[in-house]
């Protein structure tokens, strides 16, 4: 019924409860997740967990905000790319909330990052999951300048754990990406991002709980895990105006839609 497109289920906290989690998932109709890279490094556990059960797929990534890891060559994400169940390339995109002492200029190395992640799922046709903060104007910008405009040849993709402005939304809209929502959609001061969640057409939105953080209201504060993914529908439904049940349908066709190749 309800799928969770964005979930680090490798992070020990959940690793080590994984049945456990499972059994929760199974209680909620969490039918499905997709479990996220955000180093190579880690990538074996990511992608064990998506050849381990059935109902897990995978990304294939190194995240922005990662420094002093392995980092990404084409062929390492092309390889990576092909194994079985892996669906999607991210996570990935660009983040100058961390910014320190450091300048925009000085965080090419991130841009230069995204760039190849963008040539991966563009040879390989997989979906990029995004993730951009405090530098959406670079994040559209550079998915323009390597062709990333919904046309043929675009691999497409979703901005994930979404908490930008309309504008943003409409931007990644306008080039053919899906819009995914968090449990921050069920917090109390974010009317904002409800605002936005209205403005997206239901044909274009994801749901996720990016856990193990932000655990939607309810459990806000507790360690998120899929089962929570319902929350996140239930505040959807409310804004939308539908059933929850509509919400997980939609969102779950998006999401078969966007990585088709979970349908292999």
């Amino acid at each position: 019924m309800f799928t969770d497109s964005h979930c680090h289920l490798n992070f020990p906290e959940l690793a080590e409860n994984i049945h456990t989690i499972r059994d929760d998932m199974a209680k909620a109709q969490v039918t499905r997740a997709l479990v996220i890279s955000t180093t190579l490094e880690r990538f074996p556990e990511v992608h064990g967990l998506a050849t381990q059960f059935d109902n897990f797929w995978a990304t294939v990534g190194v995240h922005p905000d990662n420094e002093g890891v392995q980092e990404p060559t084409l062929d390492d994400l092309l390889t990576r790319a092909k194994l079985p169940k892996v669906v999607g390339i991210g996570e990935t995109g660009l983040d100058y909330f961390r910014l320190g002492e450091r300048t925009v200029a000085d965080m090419e190395w991130q841009r230069n990052r995204f760039r190849i992640h963008i040539q991966a799922a563009q040879q390989t046709q997989l979906p990029l999951v995004i993730h951009t903060r405090s530098s959406s104007a670079d994040t559209v910008a550079i998915l323009k300048e390597q062709g990333e405009d919904g046309s043929a040849g675009s691999a497409g993709g979703v901005f994930h754990c979404f908490t930008e402005t309309a504008d943003v939304a409409r931007a990644g809209l306008d080039l053919g990406l899906y819009i995914s929502f968090s449990g921050i959609l069920t917090f109390k001061n974010a009317q904002d991002l409800r605002d936005v969640a209205k403005f997206v057409p239901m044909n274009r939105i994801l749901i996720e709980t990016d856990s193990p953080y932000l655990a939607p209201v309810p459990h806000r504060g507790k360690t998120n895990n899929p089962s929570y993914v319902p929350f996140v529908a239930k505040q959807i439904a409310e804004i939308k105006g539908m059933s929850v049940e509509a919400v997980a349908e939609a969102t779950s066709r998006n999401f078969d839609q966007l990585f088709s190749a979970v349908l292999k």
